[in-house]
């Protein structure tokens, strides 16, 4: 067995900048920067583009060729990166297909997502923002509205695994919020668009729209159109380097939910917490490879113990090399002085999970401003947010926690003002409007004012 090796880092020193440092260089390497080529991703752009492109590079051109050359780049590119080879009638999924998928799934699976569908619609239909109307005085009416954005693009990873969950907390909060066409992108793989679980998911959902496109092309599809996959509004889900990176560079032409990186956890423990909670807890962020995974506790012989724990449960997993990886590569193990002190690291990093294992995990949380979704208590693992709890998993990354929110209906919204005033209102307000029009130089805007008052 691969030797196991995770960075610890005793905190207890008010003199020491060391737990800072580390956590300000994981922060560092989990930002995702565009500007590195890996040796699969040097090999494959100089197939495709006969020169090693940073990605970064490979994103701007794909976007620029499927916005001027429409459905044939999007075929093109979908040869190339995936070995598929489409024709622009066989990108979109048959509606038969999605039928045969739904009907040849597990009918356990099938309830279960009627199940997670009720939580996860409860939730967001509790938050949902509603219309607000106020009348300040007599004759004047200020609403703001909320209407649902129209057409929607998803993004479904489908390299290394398949994604329902993906389907459920993107598509469900949307269709809480109102918006009346979600289109979904998946690869052309078995865990993609070829996938019986996904497409069933889809087809329970009552999602009519599939494509077999994934990757910076169909994402470019997706905002600039073309033939055979309408433009959409929006474009959310999560992807790879290449789907970050198009998004962000699709942004403006559409809106997008966020630019993700590796995902990320913070544990907070203190001597009430069973260690192998806590190592499973940290394993289950770290096996999404890169994913991090960080422990802050003031308990010396829990931080002694979840080490051993990782150890021992590293060994039992599918993912256990890839898992050890992520530790080695972004873990960490931080003996802190005390609760307010593990507070205060925490808080520097703005992790996208925060997860508090402590006896009173809510005086906690109450100190701690930045964490994309924060789960409390001994029996509130992640993974009830990840699949059936209601909140989207669709989480700011990267430390964007800072001004970011996660993926909600309400994300669906775009809100604007009705403003209404009668005669008398006007008259009333109309001096203060001519003042400041004038001295800005703007005399058409008071005029507009004043004509309606003489």
């Amino acid at each position: 067995m691969p030797e196991f090796s995770i960075q610890t880092v005793d905190a207890r020193d008010p003199s020491s900048s060391e737990a800072a440092e580390t956590l300000a260089a994981l922060r560092e390497k989990l930002s995702p920067r565009g500007d590195l080529v890996s040796p699969r991703g040097r090999e494959l752009t100089l197939k495709v583009f006969g020169k090693a492109l940073s990605p970064i590079e490979v994103v701007e051109t794909i976007c620029k060729d499927v916005q001027t050359q429409g459905t044939e780049a999007l075929l093109r590119y979908t040869k190339a990166l995936d070995g598929a080879e489409l024709m622009a009638d066989s990108l979109r999924v048959p509606e038969a297909d999605l039928k045969a998928a739904h009907a040849a799934a597990n009918p356990k699976l099938i309830e279960t997502i009627g199940r997670i569908r009720d939580n996860i619609a409860t939730f967001q239909s509790a938050i949902l923002h509603r219309d607000v109307t106020i009348t300040p005085r007599p004759g004047v009416s200020l609403t703001q509205r909320y209407v649902p954005i129209p057409r929607v693009g998803i993004c479904v990873p489908g390299g290394a695994a398949a994604y329902p969950s993906t389907v459920m907390m993107t598509a469900i909060p949307a269709q809480v919020a109102g918006v009346d066409e979600i289109a979904v992108v998946a690869p052309p793989t078995p865990f993609g668009a070829y996938n019986t679980d996904m497409l069933a998911t889809c087809h329970e959902l009552g999602i009519k729209e599939v494509y077999r496109c994934g990757g910076a092309q169909a994402v470019a599809a997706m905002a600039y159109g073309c033939d055979a996959l309408p433009a959409v509004d929006k474009i959310v889900g999560p992807g790879n380097l290449f789907v970050a990176l198009a998004k962000k560079h699709v942004f403006g032409t559409v809106d997008i939910d966020s630019f993700a990186g590796p995902s990320e956890v913070i544990v907070i423990a203190d001597d009430s917490a069973d260690a192998s909670f806590v190592a499973s807890d940290l394993l289950a962020q770290a096996e999404h490879s890169p994913g991090s995974a960080i422990l802050i506790t003031w308990v010396e012989t829990l931080l002694t113990n979840v080490q051993s724990e990782l150890s021992r449960q590293l060994g039992e997993l599918e993912r256990g090399d890839l898992a050890r990886d992520a530790l080695s590569d972004f873990g960490a193990l931080v003996l802190a002085r005390d609760a307010d002190h593990a507070c205060e690291l925490t808080d520097s990093f703005a992790p996208e999970h925060l997860q508090i294992e402590t006896r009173e995990p809510e005086s906690l949380i109450a100190k701690i401003r930045h964490s994309g979704a924060a789960f409390l208590g001994h029996h509130t693992p992640v993974a009830l947010g990840d699949y059936a709890a209601g909140p989207s998993h669709v989480l700011p990354t990267g430390g964007t926690c800072r001004w970011a929110a996660g993926l909600s209906a309400n994300s669906f919204l775009r809100s604007g003002s009705v403003t209404q005033f009668d005669q008398s209102a006007l008259s009333a307000i109309a001096q203060d409007v001519i003042t400041v029009a004038e001295k800005e130089g703007l005399t058409a805007h008071a005029r507009s004012v004043s004509i309606r008052t003489e």
